[in-house]
């Protein structure tokens, strides 16, 4: 461990980000012939465009984020168990993204409801059940907090999951909402963590942005969405993700609310002059570029947060 000897010789976070920068850019650049290839995706507004570039560049994200996280910074029991929940979400990810047939919704929900029941449960282990909403303290019953818990990583999984269908869409969100965290406040360790992260997808989004060379598939976005959960619980205001994360939520979210509602209620023309996820929308229905969906995005989580974020 590092940790002790660069905070004395005052190195640590110069080292910190460019270790994780550099490891995370190299690692990509020479492992990225590795991955699967993409198979382009027939029903996403130019889904062809991805055909043939390396998918899955998650497992090589998660695999430095967790190395860099294990040499940086001073573990905990807590902290180890959420790095294995990160990973595991990546590799159901990854497999998915590597198999010929595309896992079915059964078998993702039930490693879904493996890793949030098990985040959900490291987390009520370690701390109380008391929260903070605008400087209010809330003491919530155990059984309803877990079930808001779980509420919150399955959907933090999933939105993020669906948010990433452009070049470099997901990766800046998410470092818009894990920059927005960090200035509200976390703990030292997981703020640590938070930098490393946001250097692995600043690392990372050098290929990816528009147009992209690599796709970090559900390898990245599955795992990302486990991050910003456990983030979000550790703020100690888990309600923030709501703001902090508010462009994720509606543009990956309102397509899994048509999908419910066209299923479930058998309203087969609900939300049908919209294209979901909403940047598809963006793009085929208001003509607009990728580029420009994703400044536009990033633009609005950020302002949004920060005008939340200095009125607390």
């Amino acid at each position: 461990m590092l940790y002790k000897l660069l905070t004395s010789a005052r190195a640590f976070y110069p080292a910190l980000f460019c270790a994780s920068a550099l490891i995370g850019f190299f690692s990509i650049k020479y492992f990225m012939k590795l991955l699967p290839k993409d198979q382009g995706r027939e029903f996403a507004v130019n889904g062809a465009l991805s055909e043939g570039k390396p998918r899955g560049a998650g497992i090589i994200m998660m695999t430095v984020f967790v190395l860099c996280a294990a040499l940086f910074i001073p573990f905990d029991l807590e902290m180890a168990i959420n790095s294995v929940l990160i990973y595991a979400a990546m590799l159901t990810g990854f497999l998915d993204d590597a198999s010929d047939k595309p896992w079915g919704e059964l078998k993702k929900g039930l490693l879904d409801l493996v890793i949030t029941g098990g985040v959900t449960a490291n987390f009520m282990y370690h701390h109380s059940t008391t929260i903070i909403i605008y400087d209010a303290e809330f003491t919530i019953p155990p059984v309803l907090f877990a079930v808001l818990c779980m509420i919150l990583v399955w959907t933090s999984i999933n939105v993020t999951n669906c948010c990433d269908g452009v070049d470099g869409e997901c990766a800046m969100l998410c470092i818009s909402s894990i920059l927005l965290f960090i200035m509200h406040g976390l703990p030292s360790g997981y703020k640590l963590v938070s930098d490393i992260m946001i250097m692995i997808l600043i690392a990372y989004l050098w290929f990816n942005c528009s147009p992209s060379r690599i796709l970090m598939g559900d390898a990245g976005s599955r795992a990302l969405g486990v991050f910003l959960a456990v983030i979000a619980l550790q703020s100690k205001d888990p309600f923030l993700f709501i703001i902090f994360a508010c462009v994720i939520i509606v543009d990956g979210g309102l397509g899994l609310l048509k999908l419910s509602v066209r299923r479930f209620l058998k309203r087969r023309n609900f939300m049908e002059n919209i294209r979901t996820p909403i940047h598809d929308h963006w793009r085929k229905k208001l003509g607009m570029s990728d580029t420009q969906v994703v400044i536009r995005f990033t633009l609005l989580q950020t302002a949004i947060g920060l005008a939340v974020l200095y009125c607390l």
